[in-house]
């Protein structure tokens, strides 16, 4: 290697990783920056949890089946990968809440379970009268008083109550994180709701002031075009577009990073292989569970080992449309945990994504695990499948079994954001910068979850680095805003 340039090693292959090199190999192109930018990933394939089955006409993704559309950087990436015209919307229709064994529609109006009308909040039966009145109290209750973070059970038990945070709120919102709403973090995770009450005092008010008229109407009209897009040929062709346009020879598979020490200006990285690689600066898009023997030799890592992260299982089930006995009008339906249920939530993919399933069939898939409700993860598919269609024919009269069906299990996948993460994370990240200058820390562990809030970071990360070496450059000090 020229001794001019500058290696940069990116560590972890998921969309996060895979983003980062993306962008640091376009950037070196468009500015003509001496980088040698080198993908690690431990596993022999790219796209972490992104996993799609293509099986007898059926589209399944394993692990995300979407990602938001109003968050740009997902799509952004995929036009720029030649993938625009595989970007469909999903099929926007009812969604319902079980509860205590039956099914409610979503009343309409809500935001993220937040009512903004009176008359659907009302009528719904999700709640008794006096959980009505008591979500009312939102109307004059003070602002919270409270400094720091909270709970996202404490700060809409107060605002709401208990059956409106249980039977609506809970089962929208942890279900993104697997986790329980009494100790994820409001601040890490939806901090846009404390914000509108201390502007607005009332949660009710304040978001309907603050909802675009376009997506109120759009939530009253309905329409075909929903809030999400996915590729009409799989999450994973995504990820096999993004691999294919990296620099050739710039990705490792199936070789784990052991060990990482700083060695004179550089980044000492032992990989398992016995090969020793030296970069001038390294971005980590790994889990915070591998970061922490990664950097075993350094103890301001240590926070990351007392963060938890929940096991979870996709189940997807394929059977001819004449199977399902008892259909239902939607695309699926999250449960409460006032419900008798082992599900977490269950999706209509025929009739969310048309492009999933062929013609007089019918793609059902339902998540298990969560936090404090993990045991289920680790049973066997069939015991895994046979709970499912119990809790199915709850509620739906399947008389067949499945064609086919796919259980996917993701150990310790979802990283835990309780109260306090924002603080434990900016201080991992404060030490790294004073002792560690030109490491970088990104992914899913540390500010989102989804397709583009991960994009997101990487994007980020390569603003970091790209300073961080322009400084450095030449210099013997380090330098580095690191994030």
């Amino acid at each position: 290697m020229n001794q001019s340039r500058q290696k940069i090693a990116v560590i972890g292959g998921g969309i996060t990783g895979l983003a980062t090199v993306f962008y640091l190999q376009k950037k070196a192109k468009e500015e003509n920056l001496p980088y040698d930018v080198l993908l690690i990933e431990a596993s022999t394939r790219l796209g972490g949890k992104v996993q799609t089955a293509v099986r007898d006409g059926f589209v399944i993704e394993k692990g995300p089946d979407s990602f938001v559309a109003r968050k740009e950087s997902a799509s952004r990436l995929a036009k720029e990968v030649g993938m625009e015209d595989k970007l469909v919307y999903n099929t926007a229709g009812k969604s319902y809440v079980l509860v205590k064994g039956r099914l409610h529609p979503m009343p309409s109006g809500s935001i993220m379970g937040i009512p903004t009308e009176i008359g659907p909040f009302v009528a719904t039966g999700l709640f008794s009268p006096l959980g009505k009145l008591r979500a009312a109290a939102d109307f004059v209750l003070p602002r919270s008083d409270k400094k720091g973070d909270q709970s996202l059970g404490e700060f809409f038990r107060r605002r709401l109550g208990d059956e409106v945070l249980e039977n609506l709120i809970e089962p929208l919102l942890s279900g993104i994180y697997a986790g329980d709403i009494d100790q994820l973090s409001l601040m890490a995770t939806f901090p846009q709701f404390y914000h509108v009450e201390q502007e607005h005092r009332s949660l009710i008010v304040g978001m309907k002031k603050t909802t675009p008229d376009a997506q109120k109407n759009a939530e009253k009209n309905a329409p075909k075009k929903g809030k999400f897009l996915t590729m009409t040929t799989g999450l994973q062709s995504f990820i096999d577009a993004i691999e294919n346009h990296l620099t050739p020879r710039s990705v490792i598979k199936g070789v784990r990073v052991e060990d990482i020490r700083q060695k004179d200006k550089q980044y000492q990285l032992n990989l398992n292989n016995q090969e020793v690689i030296f970069a001038d600066a390294v971005i980590t898009a790994a889990p915070h569970h591998a970061l922490t023997a990664i950097f075993s030799s350094y103890p301001f890592f240590s926070p990351l080992k007392e963060m938890q992260a929940t096991s979870v299982a996709t189940v997807a089930m394929a059977f001819e449309e004449s199977a399902i006995k008892q259909d239902i009008d939607g695309t699926g339906f999250v449960v409460s945990r006032n419900s008798d249920y082992t599900i977490t939530a269950c999706t209509w993919t025929h009739r969310k994504w048309a492009h999933s399933t062929p013609d007089g069939k019918v793609l059902i898939r339902c998540y298990v695990g969560r936090a404090g409700d993990e045991a289920v993860v680790d049973l066997p598919d069939e015991e895994i499948i046979k709970i499912v269609l119990e809790d199915l024919n709850k509620t739906m009269s399947i008389s067949d079994k499945p064609d086919f069906s796919i259980v996917t299990r993701w150990k310790d996948a979802m990283p835990q954001y309780t109260v306090g993460h924002k603080q434990r994370i900016e201080k991992v990240r404060n030490e790294v910068r004073e002792e560690l200058p030109g490491v970088f820390l990104a992914g899913s562990s540390f500010e989102g979850l989804g397709l583009p809030d991960c994009i997101d970071q990487a994007e980020k990360a390569v603003e970091d680095v790209v300073q961080y070496l322009k400084e450095n450059r030449g210099s013997p000090e380090k330098k580095a805003a690191v994030h």
